[in-house]
């Protein structure tokens, strides 16, 4: 299906990107995977490349581009092989960085914006407290101000590249008093390396290559260098960026889908049973075609989704809607790909199988299903 969103500027990225992908990502998956890491040299060859923050202000190395190149690039990561890559990419330019770009001040920006445009520095946003993930207002990671220092002390967890990063943007709570509770929150910028800053790193069933993380605070001291923005105006940043994040994972989504179902098809043409190949079986034909349809409506919806989005509009309902829809198609379509795959479907050496695992945190980062439906809810007038 033809669409008509992109220029050919977009298009000409999408080119070099894959190329990219095929050269640099794809034939190292089973490495990466196995070593538990992304290497640090992929994140320097994507900031030479002009891959990492490329809708930042050219004053701070970025091309300033629209946001649809943001799309594109979600859409070929998800093709990519590699969901634990994508992810981590896309929550180093599109869920972390965002908020140096949009609260920081020059300074700020020269500081750690630019060594992660140039793939130097890797970024992580750490929101979610062991007992808070989507409750936002009810995390209690927080600081205590002396004099011109914030000491802060807490716990994350479930921070993706949070044991790697260098540069970690952490939600706290600066007024404990608050009312309500969300007003008293604050985004600061933590290094790597500050004392008192220590990280575990959390063995998860899926996405192996992207390092996920529990975060300690021990008396880590920040001055208000560290501050992004105002006190008090961290939960609504937040608010803010979530549509851009749910709307990229979202079409991380759609693109890890497709390549399963490239995967699936071809599998299927050439797997043979009772005499001829499971594609001409129509059982297996028509589970196929449901899987492709299901992938393209929703590859429609998110584009409509991210033209409007690109535009400034606020979607929530509709992009709630497309993140409660692809994480329950990820999983469904990841099901009917192992199903048809039989045996081995279920062999960790093939590729079905552990993009099977991958998927299944789809519905769950960034937000998980039940959460969408709520705010889906709110929407609809419930």
């Amino acid at each position: 299906m033809t669409y008509s969103i992109f220029t050919s500027e977009h298009e000409q990225f999408r080119e070099q990107l894959k190329k990219f992908l095929a050269e640099k990502v794809t034939p190292f998956i089973l490495e990466w995977e196995q070593n538990r890491e992304i290497p640090r040299s992929i994140w320097h060859e994507m900031g030479e490349m002009g891959f990492l923050g490329f809708c930042y202000d050219p004053e701070f190395g970025g091309l300033g581009v629209d946001d649809l190149f943001r799309v594109i690039m979600a859409e070929e990561m998800g093709m990519c092989g590699c969901l634990g890559f994508a992810v981590s990419v896309a929550v180093h330019n599109d869920m972390s960085t965002t908020y140096i770009n949009d609260l920081g001040t020059e300074e700020q920006k020269q500081r750690w914006l630019s060594p992660c445009i140039t793939g130097k520095s890797v970024c992580a946003i750490a929101i979610t407290d062991p007992g808070a993930g989507s409750d936002v207002a009810s995390i209690t990671t927080s600081t205590e101000k002396k004099g011109s220092e914030y000491i802060l002390n807490g716990q994350k967890t479930f921070i993706t590249n949070g044991h790697y990063a260098d540069v970690i943007i952490v939600a706290a709570k600066t007024d404990k008093s608050a009312e309500p509770p969300h007003r008293g929150i604050s985004l600061f910028v933590v290094e790597r390396g500050a004392p008192g800053l220590s990280s575990r790193k959390l063995e998860k069933i899926g996405c192996h290559a992207s390092d996920t993380a529990e975060i300690f605070f021990d008396d880590v001291k920040l001055t208000e260098q560290n501050l992004l923005g105002e006190e008090g105006q961290g939960f609504y940043a937040l608010m803010n960026n979530l549509q851009l994040e749910r709307l990229i994972l979202s079409i991380e989504g759609i693109g890890v889908t497709q390549y399963i179902l490239d995967k699936t098809i071809t599998y299927a043409k050439e797997r043979k049973a009772f005499g001829k190949t499971l594609s001409e079986m129509q059982v297996i034909r028509h589970k196929i075609v449901d899987m492709a349809t299901t992938i393209e409506q929703n590859r429609a919806f998110a584009y409509s989704c991210a033209a409007r989005s690109a535009k400034g509009e606020n979607i929530v309902k509709e992009i709630s809607m497309l993140k409660a829809c692809v994480g329950e198609m990820v999983n469904r379509i990841g099901y009917d790909a192992t199903e048809i795959h039989g045996g081995y479907g279920y062999m960790a050496e093939y590729e079905v199988a552990r993009l099977y695992t991958d998927i299944r945190s789809l519905s769950i980062i960034g937000g998980t299903t039940e959460i969408m439906k709520e705010i889906i809810a709110k929407k609809i007038g419930l």
